[in-house]
């Protein structure tokens, strides 16, 4: 029988086309990888494979010696032809299919073949950019027409911050449900691989590495590598919440004003604290997001939106100033008259002092956690409290995007909690 652990048995056994193994070092990642070549191998003889790595060494150096271990585990034997970068699979003496091994260095140059199942390995090592074109080049090559046959690619990595394989396997599924029967994911951690490991290799990376490493390079967790992260007090475990909105009770969002990019995160309260419950993302302008608030928190009674809680929105105070799509009214003017209570200071709170009212609600130096996040109700928002940075000028980095939402939830925070009124033990 084929040597697997747990993890790597779950995903060995995954129905999906594409098939995600997320894991730290040592964690056996390329062993599972070449252990579905082997299952390949087995079921659709004469239907070739692909391996695909970063480089050339580490075809040569990782690839080879492994898939000869994995195939001999499988009753497999194999011939290596490193000069044509191919792998040969033998049963009995019998010719069975090859294995086609390419670098992505040049993602350009994977073309002039087809297979019926690759191994991509290590895709996170990869630039983001090259990993994309790396996989559509790929995705190419799967072009076998063969009843029952998937064309499946299987993608083993580590973490590597939330780059390519975070966005196809994780975030891709949250904005389209519909493609979770095509992608599967297994994150593992090299624990669950430690019976096949020297007895000091665990204890060495725990004394060679700091947490955010850890939590990648041994748990197999998708956690921001970039230096400089804004919210360095944000859990999403430890500030997780499950609260959800309830009939009739008051809502309070924060809202951030971007023609064409607005964002709102919507927040109830349990017990006098905050937690964010629901959010908007990508509204076209303040009609846009007032109807949407309509829609979603009040209720049509046939002809109009009946009121039917309190919502107080906590806006940019850039809104006073800034003309939206009816010249003659200002975005505050538009949302009060929408039937909103309106909470908005003359002037946006110093960006740094929004900063720290968040990381304090969300840690205090007491370990007080008094702002949770919904990332099921919440996911952008989740996302962009993990990975907004900052930038080389000192400010926020407003390159990727990822600004809006901390900046709306900032908003009603600060309003409703500034770092101020308390002391860094808790209420003063």
């Amino acid at each position: 029988m084929p040597t697997l652990n747990v993890p790597q048995s779950k995903f060995i056994n995954m129905p999906h086309k594409f098939r995600g193994f997320v894991a730290g070092f040592g964690s056996g990642k390329t062993w599972v990888g070449c252990a579905g070549i082997c299952k390949h191998v087995w079921e659709w003889p004469r239907i070739n494979s692909g391996y695909f790595a970063p480089t050339y060494p580490q075809i040569r150096d990782i690839f080879f010696p492994t898939i000869e271990e994995v195939a001999f585990d499988w009753g497999l034997k194999v011939k290596t032809k490193e000069s044509d970068k191919e792998v040969e699979f033998y049963s009995g003496g019998q010719y069975r299919s090859t294995t086609i091994c390419r670098s992505m260095e040049k993602p350009q140059t994977i073309v002039g073949f087809k297979i019926g199942h690759a191994l991509v390995d290590e895709l996170d090592v990869l630039p983001k950019l090259k990993a994309e074109t790396a996989w559509r080049k790929i995705i190419a090559r799967m072009r076998y027409n063969v009843a029952g046959l998937k064309n499946g690619v299987d993608v083993t990595t580590t973490p590597e911050g939330f780059k390519f394989v975070y966005q196809q396997f994780v975030k891709q599924l949250r904005e389209k449900p519909a493609l979770n029967g095509m992608y599967g994911l297994v994150q593992a951690s090299t624990f669950d691989n430690e019976l096949n490991l020297p007895p000091d290799y665990i204890p060495s990376l725990m004394d060679s590495y700091p947490e955010q490493l850890i939590m990648a390079y041994l748990n197999g967790q998708f956690v921001n590598l970039t230096s400089g992260t804004i919210y360095t007090a944000y859990d999403r475990k430890l500030n997780g919440s499950q609260e959800t909105i309830q009939p009739g009770e008051p809502l309070f969002i924060g809202m951030d004003f971007n023609v064409g990019k607005m964002s709102a995160v919507v927040h109830v309260k349990r017990l006098g604290l905050p937690h964010a419950v629901d959010e908007i993302i990508n509204g076209y302008d303040t009609p846009d997001m007032i109807k949407q608030i309509k829609e979603r928190y009040w209720l049509y009674d046939g002809s109009d939106y009946r009121n039917t809680r309190q919502i107080r929105v906590y806006p940019d105070a850039s809104g006073d100033s800034r003309k939206s799509v009816r010249a003659s009214e200002t975005d505050i003017s538009l949302l009060k008259q929408a039937g909103f209570m309106v909470s908005a200071p003359g002037a946006n709170p110093p960006v740094k002092d929004r900063i720290n009212s968040m990381n304090a609600m969300f840690c205090n130096a007491a370990g007080q956690r008094r702002y949770r996040i919904n990332a099921d109700k919440c996911p952008t928002y989740a996302d962009d409290l993990e990975q907004q940075i900052w930038g080389d000028n000192g400010e926020p980095d407003k390159k990727q995007g990822n600004d809006h939402r901390p900046d709306a939830g900032g908003y009603f925070i600060h309003k409703e909690y500034p770092i101020n009124k308390y002391s860094l033990a808790g209420v003063s």
